[in-house]
């Protein structure tokens, strides 16, 4: 068994990180630490927590010592940008820290974590960039016709108020948002650099909207040419990846809620213009399923999913 410590275990993804690491056969818990809920089990505060660990309050000075205390292989920060860095700088470089904050996304010293274009690089890395849940879903809807690109692809995003985290804001306002869509950062989004930088240029623009969890992605691609067969193109690209899933129709967020995978589908042309769609859990393979397939690689366990079924939480 693998020890992992979790660092930023009260949010929404944190509570997904402790049930996905509970669950997997070849890791368990090593500690994890949330200031607010320092002091209490993590079964009193989470539902399907099964560990007996009591959430703790560790800041960049004690993560070194507790690491070393609890034996732990790697580490899961789960903080908010601005936060994760100087907790990883404090860590060992032989522990494999995953950090799902953008703060090192844009950092060269850090493997890029999107395991479905970057498995290679990423197996054995001790510090890994987890993506981000738009930036994911748009890299891998993306990705098979990159270099058939003639223009920026136009990105619109939906994502459920989860992707807004648990600070009080209109963007995870229930309220606020009833009825309602409300479009925010429409121009220079983290993740719209994000995918510049590690796939192609970009114009996205991002919404929230009443749900809880859940991205839906429609994406405007223009062509150097007309494409046909896509279905099968991406078939043929994502062919043994257990955690992309391709079909004819166009995926729904209601469909891929609470599942590890990212649905593409819904393919539409007109010359050399090409739509494609695609849902993705923002929590779940936008957050902390794919911090656990970055753990499976970096310490040297099965690269298969493991824990879980693909497609049931």
């Amino acid at each position: 068994m693998k020890r992992v410590g979790l660092v930023g275990a009260r949010g929404h993804t944190g509570a997904e990180l402790v049930r996905l690491i509970e669950a997997h056969p070849g890791l368990e818990l090593a500690f994890a630490g949330s200031r607010a809920w320092a002091g209490k089990p993590l079964a009193d505060v989470m539902a399907n927590a099964t560990s007996d660990l009591t959430f703790e309050a560790i800041t960049p000075g004690d993560v070194t010592r507790r690491v070393s205390d609890t034996q732990a292989d790697a580490v899961v920060l789960a903080l908010p940008n601005g936060y994760a860095a100087p907790y990883a700088s404090a860590l060992p470089s032989t522990t494999v820290v995953v950090d799902l904050s953008a703060d090192h996304r844009f950092d060269d010293a850090w493997t890029y974590g999107l395991v479905e274009r970057n498995r290679a690089a990423l197996q054995g890395a001790t510090r890994i960039a987890n993506p981000g849940c738009y930036a994911t879903g748009a890299q891998l809807a993306i990705a098979p016709l990159v270099d058939e690109l003639a223009a920026p692809p136009r990105v619109f995003g939906v994502s459920g108020y989860s992707g807004a985290g648990t600070t009080p804001s209109p963007k995870n306002d229930p309220e606020r948002l009833r009825d309602n869509l409300m479009p925010y950062a429409p121009v220079g989004h983290t993740h719209e650099r994000e995918i510049g930088r590690h796939l192609h240029p970009v114009h996205f623009m991002p919404h929230v909207a009443p749900h809880f969890r859940g991205i839906s992605l429609t994406i405007d691609l223009v062509c150097r040419h007309e494409l046909t067969e896509l279905e099968d193109r991406y078939r043929a690209h994502y062919g043994g990846e257990p955690l992309v899933v391709v079909q004819a129709e166009p995926p729904e967020v209601r469909d891929v809620q609470n599942r590890h995978g990212v649905h593409i589908g819904g393919f539409a042309t007109d010359g050399a213009r090409v739509v494609v769609m695609a849902t993705i859990d923002n929590l779940l393979k936008g957050a902390a399923t794919q911090a656990v397939q970055n753990l499976n690689l970096g310490l040297a366990l099965s690269d298969a999913w493991q824990g879980i079924p693909v497609d049931s939480a």
